[in-house]
């Protein structure tokens, strides 16, 4: 027992931290070739006394301290990968959390509105703040709870994009109130250097002309120096993109410099180390700040293509009625001039009717109308149309669902197609005609069917009908920008009896109201 105690206590006196910090390693002197006396004399005293052995046993814990030491460098070395490794790992998350955040806000539409207006008024950047500010307190809470979570605390970058985007007020306010957490903390310095770099990001907003460069601002952005250079020395413009690129790379160098020169525990840096690791930190910051931009630029440009493209539809919708209130209009005035000679009191009132569809187009011009209007607005216009053909040569019949009245159809749908089969259908019949005009309700869509007794429509010009045909091809083409596909209208006529046609469509567009 008392043998293996001395062994023992031999190999804790040549010990990794003794061969690593002594004077003289046993792996130094056995490199050399002797051992100093100071080592003899303890090898001597926790071994056997019995020379030979002593001799071998000093031997023998040579060549091991020596191998010890060789190991002890690969496990130093393997420590210095895997801190490597943990900094990039923790660097990916925190671009990896900043952007998730972004994405996770530009769900919201009211956060996507602020983003869309340019110039804020101090609503839209209250809301910016109050977007902004609670994951990010998230975060700096997550830091100080474990260090695993260091990667979650973006108050600095936070606050330089609260700068950016709400000015030098929201900046700072935002960030001095991400960082209480940190304050509660003792973490003196959070809060200054938070409401600074807000105060930056605020500043380099107001000094750029065209606000819109901010959204130019992206992760590669340091690749287009040398042509900021260029533009700098041969046209003497700014590159006004650079500016918060500078600022990050300032802000993040600040901050590991305060760490430096300050108390750790003042302020929070992920690496404060003046080495090369911190090129790979100042480009972490970056990313966390130009990838959010990035993610909420393509969020404005999606709004900015709806609200074209809801232009671009309105325009289209009242190009299409300008085509069909000219062609009503002209009918309707030749019935007049046509009735004003020997029926003055007819003309009269189909004045009367005309200025009811006026009014009702001019009061306010509307995409889309309950059932019920456009059916007042249709008996107006038939009553005009009946004056013009006599009251015993048309008969209008009507078979409505009462379900069916309140449902959104287009302005001026059946109107053109109500025409048609007066002008094509039923005018060239010496005896007159009758208009039946249905609707119902079926699987949440609405069917209408208007069918004349007329002329009907030959096989070779039915396929004509939705390109030489004004009413027809208007009402086609207006469906098909307001449904897309989700429509059908079908035309079924058999010459010398008559035509039916059939327009499907969903019973509920309040979806589309807002294009009107």
């Amino acid at each position: 027992m008392r043998h293996f105690f001395y062994r023992w206590n031999a190999c804790s006196f040549f010990s990794p931290s003794f061969i690593l910090h002594g004077e003289k390693s046993i792996a130094g002197t056995a490199h050399r070739g002797y051992l100093s006396a100071f080592h003899r004399t303890a090898l001597r005293h926790f071994l056997p006394l019995d020379p030979v052995d002593s001799y071998n046993a000093i031997d023998t814990f040579t060549s091991l301290k020596s191998l010890h030491s060789i190991k002890l460098e690969s496990t130093l070395q393997m420590d210095a990968t895997t801190s490597v490794r943990d900094l990039l790992f923790t660097l990916l998350l925190k671009v990896g959390v900043a952007a998730s955040i972004a994405a996770l806000l530009a769900r919201w539409n009211t956060f996507r509105r602020v983003l869309f207006t340019e110039e804020r008024d101090p609503d839209q950047k209250l809301k910016l703040m109050l977007f902004m500010t609670p994951p990010l307190i998230v975060g700096v809470t997550l830091r100080l709870v474990g260090y695993q979570y260091r990667f979650a605390d973006l108050s600095l970058e936070g606050a330089f994009l609260m700068g950016l985007l709400g000015g030098r007020v929201v900046g700072p306010i935002g960030g001095a109130i991400i960082t209480i957490p940190a304050l509660i903390f003792h973490e003196w310095l959070a809060m200054p250097a938070a409401s600074f770099a807000g105060l930056l990001g605020g500043l380099i907003r107001q000094a750029i002309p065209n606000k819109e460069d901010l959204w130019n601002f992206g992760p590669f952005t340091f690749l287009n120096i040398p042509k900021a250079v260029v533009r700098l020395m041969t046209r003497a413009e700014l590159f006004w993109e650079m500016a918060p690129l500078m600022a990050c790379v300032g802000l993040e160098i600040g901050r590991v410099a305060l760490v430096a020169a300050t108390k750790p525990k003042w302020l929070f840096a992920i690496d404060p180390h003046w080495d090369w690791w911190l090129g790979l930190t100042v480009i972490a910051t970056l990313m966390s700040v130009a990838a959010p931009l990035k993610i909420w630029n393509n969020t404005r440009i999606e709004m900015n293509l709806e609200r074209h493209q809801q232009l671009l539809l309105k325009a289209r919708m009242d190009a299409l009625s300008s085509q069909i209130n000219p062609h009503f209009l002209f009918n309707t005035l030749n019935t007049v001039s046509a009735l004003i000679r020997f029926d003055p009191d007819t003309a009269r009132g189909v004045v009367l009717k005309l200025s009811n569809i006026l009014r009702r187009l001019l009061r306010k011009h509307e995409t889309f109308v309950p059932l019920r209007e456009e059916l007042e607005f249709i008996d107006n216009y038939l009553d005009i149309e009946v004056a013009r053909f006599g009251r015993d040569n048309l008969d209008i019949i009507k078979q409505l669902d009462d379900d069916t009245l309140e449902t959104f159809v287009p302005s001026m749908l059946l109107q053109p197609i109500v025409e048609n089969c007066l002008k094509h259908g039923l005018a060239p019949k010496l005896e007159g005609g009758k208009i039946q005009l249905r609707t119902k309700n079926r699987d949440g869509r609405l069917h209408i069917e208007i069918e004349d007794n007329g002329v009907g429509i030959s096989e070779e010009k039915l396929p004509h009908v939705y390109v030489e045909g004004i009413g027809l091809s208007n009402v086609r083409e207006r469906l098909r920008v307001l449904y897309g596909a989700d429509f059908n209208l079908d035309i079924e006529s058999r010459p010398g009896e008559g035509t039916i046609i059939r327009i499907d469509i969903p019973e509920i567009v309040a979806t589309m109201q807002a294009v009107g």
